[in-house]
């Protein structure tokens, strides 16, 4: 039986999004049935999608969604990426004012069944768990590329952007009950690493050949591609890439420069959510490249 996935996405700014929705198209395992855009331009995030699925050659319901947050200003409003759209065929408009209502009748229509898989800030899903509580509990799991949960992290910065774009919307979601709440943080995704060199060595085939450049606009400004989001995708379709742990995660809000920190508190016997705290890179990257011969 194939995963019937939701993909929420802000393709454009960092480029793994759309090196995860290419391994989601290739994905033989994947029936893809939709993608939501959140955060600033979402119609160019949108046609960014397009020209993916197109190259593709699959047929994939695509809908804008919330542009801005909730309570704190927008931080993340342009698409960098986006610059690559002229070299390929792709869908100028979008329906708009229908991403929630489409992700809340489709996980209505397969009670149970449905991955949603966030590899954005959360505000499309704090929309969508606030306008209709029930959903959280009709989906079969909720993946996100979210937060930092490890005390051994290096550094002193806990605070990861898809959760600090909108705290609030992330804070939401936490507090949902879902039967299977996963997150991927950037403690573990920053162990899935590759070059510039390396990339253009091995995107060259079919649809990854396409992603490169998207691939080449990010290399402008930085040297390798973290795969924080396909990381998270691939533990979809095989659960020993990742360990994980349960606990409890809470979001800070209280102090504005913290806003969007993940505490992680292990319950091993109740807790609500799990959380990745350790990866096989070589099992991660022999599996994401496989899906595309």
């Amino acid at each position: 039986m194939k995963e019937k996935v939701l993909l929420d996405t802000d393709i454009g700014s960092d480029i793994d999004d759309a090196v995860c929705l290419a391994y989601l198209l290739a994905n033989p395992q994947c029936d893809l049935l939709g993608v939501t855009t959140v955060t600033g331009d979402v119609v160019k995030r949108a046609q960014m999608v397009s020209a993916l699925c197109k190259m593709a050659g699959k047929e994939v319901p695509i809908f804008p969604g919330a542009s801005e947050t909730f309570l704190v200003p927008q931080r993340q409003p342009h698409v960098p990426q986006a610059a690559a759209l002229e070299k390929f065929a792709h869908q100028e408009s979008f329906p708009m004012g229908h991403a929630i209502g489409f992700l809340r009748d489709t996980i209505r229509k397969y009670p149970g069944e449905v991955t949603l898989l966030s590899i954005g800030p959360l505000t499309n899903l704090g929309l969508l768990f606030t306008l209709d509580p029930e959903i959280p509990v009709l989906l079969k799991q909720l993946v996100m590329m979210v937060g930092v949960f490890s005390t051994r992290f290096p550094g002193s910065n806990y605070l990861e952007w898809n959760a600090l774009i909108d705290p609030h919307a992330t804070a939401m979601v936490y507090r949902h009950p879902v039967k299977v709440h996963r997150s991927i943080g950037l403690d573990v995704t920053r162990q899935v690493v590759m070059d510039r060199g390396e990339v253009r060595r091995r995107f060259q085939a079919g649809l990854l050949k396409g992603v490169l450049e998207f691939a080449e606009v990010w290399f402008m400004q930085r040297p390798v591609i973290t795969f924080h989001d396909p990381l998270a995708a691939a533990t979809i379709f095989d659960d020993q890439i990742c360990s994980f742990e349960r606990g409890q995660v809470d979001v800070e809000l209280t102090s504005a420069r913290l806003a969007g920190m993940t505490l992680f508190t292990p319950k091993p016997e109740d807790g609500a959510h799990e959380v990745a705290l350790g990866v096989n890179p070589e099992r991660f990257f022999e599996h994401y490249f496989g899906m595309f011969g």
